[in-house]
């Protein structure tokens, strides 16, 4: 891999839930970073807002928004896996996989999870942004269906699998290790470090537990306060 230059260098065409959490650690550890993923979104609401336009058809600079970042995996980015890698010619595409069943059990106890448990105060855009991008595109609103989401999973991949020139793609499972991965980068493998294993569903059990907590704290709060201030008008 040449030297970073502000263009993006891997694209994973990929789906979350695939160890891109894992990828993401080891694309920077091998000098392909930073690496954008569902976590650089969440973190950043007003980025959901380029990817609700870029989702809708409407004209998008992604060598603009991508100009601070060398790699990308997870949604929303692989959405635009094909119109990514029409704007970096050079870049490889990496087509993460997982076993479709490990999957869709991972998405359903982690993403759809928390969907359903946004308090009222979370950022409206994040929401929208997960909605239009990702539950009703990709999965037509019928996510809960385990057969047809399992299915669309497989379509997608072998649509990846059918588009990118075999050169410029790698079909890749993070327990194959840095093998394939520097190999595909023509990078070194790093002696003496460890492949990021990332647990993903300890991070997504806490957010679970925070977003619960919060339905009945702000309001608990809320009462406490009207309390108060009942009795010192009192």
């Amino acid at each position: 891999m040449s030297p970073a230059d502000g263009n993006l260098r891997v694209i994973g065409a990929g789906f979350g839930r695939t160890g891109t959490t894992s990828l993401m650690k080891a694309l920077e550890i091998l000098g392909v970073g930073p690496c954008y993923h569902m976590r650089t979104a969440m973190l950043r609401p007003g980025h959901a807002k380029f990817w609700i336009r870029a989702k809708a058809g409407d004209s998008v600079d992604f060598k603009r928004f991508f100009r601070s970042y060398r790699s990308t995996v997870d949604w929303p980015a692989c959405e635009f896996y094909r119109e990514l890698m029409d704007v970096y010619p050079d870049a490889r595409i990496l087509l993460n996989v997982r076993d479709p069943e490990v999957w869709y059990d991972s998405m359903f106890e982690t993403l759809w999870a928390v969907k359903d448990a946004l308090p009222w105060w979370f950022p409206s855009s994040i929401a929208r942004m997960h909605d239009e991008v990702l539950w009703k595109a990709r999965f037509n609103g019928e996510f809960a269906d385990r057969a047809k989401s399992i299915s669309v999973y497989k379509s997608h991949v072998e649509q990846v699998r059918r588009t990118v020139p075999t050169e410029r793609l790698l079909e890749y499972g993070v327990s194959e290790g840095w093998g394939p991965l520097c190999e595909f980068l023509a990078v070194p493998v790093p002696q003496g470090v460890p492949f990021p294993q990332a647990n993903d569903r300890k991070f997504f059990r806490r957010v679970l537990l925070v977003f619960r907590i919060a339905e009945w704290a702000v309001p608990a709060a809320a009462i406490v306060a009207a309390a108060w201030l009942l009795t010192a008008i009192a």
